[in-house]
């Protein structure tokens, strides 16, 4: 308890030190809040586009693997079931062949594809439940809704054979199937056969696009291989790594210049500081202050105003972004600067420190 107690004095003991001292306080606030602005206003702008870019490569349609089958290659709904032992999958949907239907109450309406659909994670597409006779059901996009004719999403829709499908609700459209626009599906449960003309994969890392298709063609158990089209967004993944390491290695080097000639910045003017107070440290040695306590008080003074400047310069930082409409970078990254500078502001008054808990009191006190 009463070593906790010695420190509450020294924190007490610094902050009224801080306060009785405005111009260095303010100096030191100052140095720090521009340090620490310096850094968001440069290297957080360069992450926050760097995120922003990154996200937009990672997008699922930057992560989709589409295969294309011919009618006779003899892909059917059954790899589903061997795609769920491959890892690093995230969605899989099976898309049948697409037939054309046409609003039922108006046989000679406009003709939209639909297709069969095969998934076990259709709330994907914003289809939460199905009703109790699914494979008679159908949801469609907007577009596959305007040219039926069905704002509402309500009335059925037939083929060409007379089979008739209830319009069941609106579909949600991800980005990665935008290919199949206008949509309309009919889902299909696991035990329902089928032919599959269109596979869709989403990967869960563009990393993974490659050994996920590679993976995806030993088990698609088609008859002819040559009837079978693979495209991925594998390009897209090698240009992630490109981007993220170059991005990566600016905003490095630049957060150690800008760190490294601060902290020189701010180690000179706290010792300029120290020697004006030379004569104060002077009385507190002789009046019984060990080296340590000395080093204490600076450090502790210095830490707590570092953090001031930290979290000013942190905010004013992220109003500038904000007012210029950069992306912001992520609050781990502010957080990140924030004790950085904090940090560097007390190591860089380090040496101060010492060179004021050393001074020879009986000397500074002397009169001339």
């Amino acid at each position: 308890m009463s070593a906790l107690r010695r420190w509450v004095a020294v924190v007490r003991e610094a902050l009224a030190t801080a306060w009785a001292q405005p111009v260095a306080s303010v100096v030191t606030i100052v140095m720090v809040a521009g340090m620490c602005a310096t850094v968001l206003l440069t290297t957080g702008r360069t992450v926050g586009a760097e995120q922003a870019v990154l996200g937009s490569i990672d997008s699922e349609g930057t992560r989709s693997i589409v295969i294309r089958a011919e009618p006779d290659a003899g892909l059917d709904a059954t790899v589903l079931g061997r795609l769920a032992h491959i890892d690093g999958i995230q969605w899989a949907g099976a898309f049948g062949g697409a037939q054309d239907v046409t609003n039922i109450e108006f046989p000679g309406a406009t003709k939209i594809p639909l297709r069969l659909v095969w998934s076990s994670q259709l709330d994907h597409l914003g289809i939460t439940a199905l009703p109790p006779v699914a494979n008679a059901s159908v949801w469609a996009s907007p577009a596959a809704l305007a040219g039926l004719g069905m704002p509402d999403a309500v009335g059925g829709v037939v083929d060409g054979s007379g089979l008739d499908f209830a319009v069941t609700g609106q579909l949600t459209t991800p980005d990665f199937l935008a290919f199949l626009e206008p949509l309309t599906i009919a889902p299909q449960t696991a035990d329902t056969p089928g032919t599959v003309s269109v596979l869709v994969i989403i990967a869960e890392r563009p990393d993974l696009v490659a050994p996920v298709a590679e993976a995806v063609q030993s088990v698609l158990g088609v008859t002819d291989l040559t009837k079978v089209t693979l495209t991925t967004s594998e390009n897209l993944a090698t240009l992630r790594g490109m981007v993220e390491g170059q991005l990566d290695s600016f905003g490095r080097s630049l957060v150690v210049v800008i760190f490294a000639l601060t902290a020189v910045l701010v180690a000179a003017i706290l010792y300029g500081l120290v020697m004006l107070r030379r004569k104060d440290f002077g009385r507190r040695r002789a009046l019984g202050a060990s080296q340590t306590l000395i080093i204490a008080l600076l450090l502790t003074q210095t830490g707590a105003l570092a953090l001031v400047g930290a979290t000013i310069g942190s905010i004013a930082a992220g109003i500038g972004l904000a007012a210029s409409g950069d992306p912001l970078p992520g609050w781990d990254f502010v957080g990140a600067v924030a004790l950085l500078s904090t940090t560097i502001g007390v190591i860089a008054a380090l040496l101060p420190a010492l060179a004021a808990a050393r001074r020879d009191p009986l000397k500074e006190l002397r009169v001339p």
